[in-house]
């Protein structure tokens, strides 16, 4: 029956040995060899076999001590399976195969297609994100790099817009670049006219002094009243003179000042102070409440400030300064208004810029509203004016402390 058996599964045993390379051995229920290597023979005494023939499947992993490896040490391992042949609940044989483990050149042979398609594979995933990444990253920062160093070269702050192939990540660090670079023009911009400013406002006092040095010098036989007289213009011109560079350095420390942490100032006494001083020149009309909420600008900032727009209001020849405060949600608005003459709509447009007064002839400096605004800005307050039918009106938006907010 067994033989019988072997001859009908020969051709499938041919075909899958051919196709797995396993060899495969049928033996009976006593364990003789009906079909394969060592036919005839009795493999009973092996393990897997026993185990078979008991109805439990087996597979051992044995090593050929008379293997001598030379591409591969796995070569000499060989792994053997009994699987066992079970009709109408009884063994009547087993299946047994085995196999080694494939040489590696024959190996590499062997799957030389699905290695080509693989390295075929590998290569054209490298080369696409190779173009990607040049397109997305490369590309984009290459044309960055340009523009910095047209920018270090003082090519301008104009810089080209992302390419539609960027990564977000790049497109974020063009917008970030070009609002730098459009700050640093602006602060170029900003130096040069204020270098230009100081050199005209320095120049007239200094042409001033020049002038009656000279005159002095030329003329050892002039009238004492004379004398005296230029004397006190070089005196002026030197006051003039030391009230610039004060106010420049006022200006400089407040361009450089940097927001405190935790601030909560009530607004009142530093108000306080600024009327007091004023008080017997300007009537001044304080309507802040007793409950107004603190805010985060340091108090001499604000005594500062409110000094300031009160000397304004009382050189232009206002006689009543009236003081609001309405607090939002955010902000503290201070609101100064004056009965003065106001602002010409023209002069309205460069209050703030440095240097500009309209009491030039009087030894204004035009600092004041600049270094006002410029502190306000470090603790993120803004100083505005309000255009208005009469007289000159500011806005001061303060903001909340943290406790008040």
């Amino acid at each position: 029956d067994a033989v019988q058996v072997a001859e009908r599964l020969a051709p499938v045993m041919e075909e899958t040995s051919r196709t797995t390379l396993a060899s495969i051995i049928f033996l009976d229920r006593n364990g003789t060899v009906v079909r394969g290597f060592g036919e005839g023979g009795n493999w009973r005494r092996l393990d897997e076999v026993r185990s078979a023939l008991s109805g439990q499947p087996r597979t051992v992993l044995r090593r050929n001590d008379s293997y001598r490896p030379r591409l591969s040490r796995a070569s000499a391992l060989r792994i053997h399976h009994a699987r066992p042949v079970v009709v109408n609940g009884r063994v009547e044989g087993v299946i047994l195969t085995s196999r080694s483990p494939r040489a590696l050149f024959r190996g590499i042979y062997q799957d030389r297609v699905k290695i080509g398609l693989g390295i075929v594979g590998t290569l054209g995933l490298i080369a696409f994100l190779a173009v990607l990444v040049s397109r997305g990253i490369a590309g984009p920062i290459e044309r960055l790099s340009r523009a910095a160093r047209d920018v270090t070269g003082g090519g301008g702050g104009d810089v080209p817009p992302a390419p539609a192939t960027a990564a977000v990540e790049i497109r974020a660090l063009y917008e970030d670049f070009g609002r730098m670079a459009e700050a640093v023009d602006r602060r170029s911009r900003y130096l040069r006219d204020f270098a230009a400013a100081v050199s005209h406002e320095f120049k007239t006092p200094l042409a001033g002094i020049q002038g009656a040095v000279e005159l002095l010098q030329d003329h050892d036989d002039m009238e004492p009243d004379q004398r005296r007289r230029f004397l006190t213009n070089i005196a002026a011109d030197g006051r003039r003179l030391s009230a610039l560079v004060t106010r420049l350095l006022d200006l400089a420390r407040a361009d450089m000042a940097r927001p405190e942490a935790g601030l909560a100032v009530d607004p009142r006494p530093p108000l306080i102070k600024a009327v007091d001083a004023r008080a017997d020149r300007l009537t001044i009309l304080n309507r802040l409440g007793p409950h107004e909420p603190r805010v985060a600008v340091p108090a001499p900032t604000l005594e500062m400030v409110l000094s300031t727009l009160l000397e304004n209001s009382l050189q232009a020849g206002a006689t009543t300064v009236t003081i609001d405060a309405r607090p939002t949600p955010d902000a503290l608005i201070l609101t100064v208004a004056d009965d003065g003459p106001g602002l010409a709509p023209a002069d309205a447009r460069r209050i703030f810029e440095p240097f500009f007064t309209t009491r030039r002839g009087e030894g204004g400096a035009g600092l004041g509203l600049s270094i006002a605004r410029a502190l306000l800005a470090a603790n993120g307050a803004t100083l505005d004016l309000v255009p208005t039918g009469t007289g000159a009106v500011f806005e001061l938006a303060l903001p909340l402390a943290a406790t008040a907010a």
